[in-house]
């Protein structure tokens, strides 16, 4: 009975442990399966979403940019992006080496893109349509096609510094990156479910994430203007081999920028095989001593602080000296202007006159007057990169240094500062700031930004307003811009000629910037255009034969597109060639 009763005791111990450790088990499972279903649920869930799913990145098109008149200055064309799948792909080296020459890539960097750990992978991204049959043709497993958009210019070179490049997926350069929050494409995705190879189930639904909107810019800029502009470039390119001609043009009553640009230029479409120096719009991001063409600030101080006057006499012996330093006169190997008054000065451009002038000014005056007309600071305009020059500090500025200011020596401004500064001048007083974009488009023809006119401050009154025209008209007619006039218009303007600096500091004796600004018609301005000449290698070296005929070519054809009455003109009379 005793065995017995041991028996029945151990065999009750044996049940309890096994009980025991049964509900331990039961306890342990249900406690990783909690693990699993409850703190790990969503990490596995991803990971399993991840297998049983593939996404594919999907991109939106581009906005695009339109001239003032709502013709397509840059958009889209379609292009084919090569890519792998991974998974489906048996024999990578073999598909790598066939693959690689079609795609001009190497080998092995094929192989390495097409054996990485993902679902999808790039290959190679906006081919050509004739690059994308070729690999079509080869019949590769594992191989598929995405269509994307490639940035499409129609114009070619038309506004390429203005228009700037996209690289792969956004602005570079220009207004394509200035304004890349608004233009740019975004990511979305599609996915859909796969099996283990990476192959679409049948039968299931793809899931799309939306990417960001883009919107279109309308610009500022007429592209017929643009066109006459850059056409009038390319030939004096061709007749005077310069280092680089500029010209922009703007609407003195708004400060919209009706064009703009420089030569050389380059093809935004194949940005890459132009020399970088050529990718900027130069009237906006460079910089140089201006010449004569600054006087017109002079003679704007001395109007409104009442000090010109126009019968005063200056006698110009062909130079003036100050602190020692000896200033020529363009005239001074004939003995100079001799007697001239203030007026005349200002078409004969006499260096002399303006010392004077500057001298009655004072170095507080006239600087005052350079910063109001925006000089030393930047405009602005909506363009990435603006060069903001460089003038002296006043308190550094001795009796040489205000009087080769004052003619446009030793300071640095840059052709957007100038081109301004003469619209201040006959608008009635009023710095405008400039720009490029006039309106911004969402996809749905709806405005989400809308420019407006901006006002700087007031520099000078509509009374001295009125006398600068009458002065830059006279430069025209009877001074040195003679060879700027437009038959059948009364044009006013402002010639330069300005020195270079040389490498080692000293100004070089053949090289010059030749320039002139100025606007048209005289009683009611539509455009105020500057052009520039710089470094010519070829033919006359003179602004009579370079800037002044490109001045009169750009503005005899935009007044006409422009559709501008003729009007009668002042009798002139001849003026001989000079700054």
């Amino acid at each position: 009975m005793a065995d017995f009763a041991v028996s029945r005791s151990t065999v009750r111990t044996r049940l309890i442990a096994v009980f025991i450790l049964t509900v331990l088990f039961t306890l342990l499972l249900i406690g990783r399966l909690a693990w699993i279903q409850i703190v790990r649920a969503d990490e596995l869930y991803e990971q399993a979403w991840e297998q049983w799913n593939h996404i594919i990145p999907v991109q939106t098109a581009r906005g695009s940019i339109y001239d003032r008149h709502g013709r397509l200055l840059a958009g889209n064309t379609s292009a084919h992006t090569v890519a792998a799948i991974p998974l489906q792909i048996e024999d990578p080296l073999a598909i790598s080496e066939t693959l690689a020459p079609v795609l001009e890539m190497e080998p092995s960097a094929v192989y390495d893109l097409i054996t990485m750990d993902r679902s999808a992978v790039y290959i190679k991204r906006k081919v050509s349509t004739e690059v994308a049959e070729k690999v079509r043709e080869l019949g590769l497993s594992g191989i598929i096609f995405f269509n994307e958009e490639r940035r499409y210019y129609p114009g070619g070179n038309l506004a390429s510094q203005m228009l700037g490049f996209v690289g792969m997926d956004q602005g570079w350069a220009g207004l394509e990156i200035y304004y890349e929050d608004y233009l740019g494409s975004g990511f979305g995705t599609m996915v859909y479910p796969a099996d283990r190879k990476g192959r679409q189930l049948p039968h299931d639904f793809h899931r799309y994430t939306l990417p960001q909107e883009s919107y279109n810019l309308y610009l500022s800029v007429d592209e017929t203007i643009q066109h006459i502009l850059e056409k009038e470039l390319a030939r004096v390119m061709e007749q005077s081999a310069p280092k680089q001609a500029m010209a922009i043009a703007v609407d003195p009553n708004t400060g919209a920028v009706l064009a703009a640009a420089s030569k050389p230029d380059f093809n935004p479409e194949e940005y890459d095989i132009y020399d970088p120096e050529s990718w900027s719009l130069a009237p906006v991001t460079s910089s140089f001593e201006p010449g004569s063409t600054m006087k017109m600030v002079t003679v704007a101080a001395m109007i409104e602080e009442g000090l010109f006057e126009p019968a005063g006499r200056h006698y110009c012996k062909g130079y003036t000296s100050v602190n020692g330093i000896k200033i020529n006169c363009w005239t001074v190997d004939r003995g100079g202007h001799g007697d001239i008054s203030f007026y005349q000065s200002v078409g004969a451009s006499c260096n002399p006159a303006f010392v004077e002038m500057s001298s009655l000014l004072g170095k507080e005056k006239f600087f005052q007057y350079l910063k109001a007309f925006g000089f030393g600071s930047i405009t602005g305009i909506d363009y990435p990169g603006e060069a903001s020059g460089l003038i002296f500090d006043p308190e550094a500025v001795g009796a040489l240094e205000l009087a080769t200011s004052s003619f446009g020596q030793g300071i640095s401004v840059t052709p957007i500062q100038q081109v301004m500064a003469v619209t201040a001048m006959i608008n009635g007083g009023y710095l405008l700031q400039p720009y490029l974009v006039d309106e911004i488009l969402n996809e749905d023809g709806e405005a989400v930004y809308k420019r407006e006119p901006q006002v700087v401050r007031q520099v000078i009154s509509k009374e001295t307003s009125l006398e600068l025209i009458d002065l830059m008209e006279s430069v025209i007619l009877n001074g040195t811009g003679y060879a700027a006039a437009v038959e059948g218009y009364r044009v006013a303007g402002k010639t330069g000629t300005a020195e270079k600096i040389g490498t080692d500091g000293a100004y070089l004796t053949d090289q010059f910037v030749y320039s002139l600004v100025g606007f048209a018609p005289l009683d009611n301005p539509r455009i105020v255009l500057y052009v520039a000449v710089d470094g010519v290698t070829r033919g006359p070296r003179l602004g009579v034969h370079t800037s002044a005929p490109l001045f009169r070519n750009i503005m005899e054809d935009t007044l006409n597109y422009l559709q501008v009455s003729p009007t009668e003109l002042q009798p002139g009379q001849d003026n001989p060639e000079a700054d």
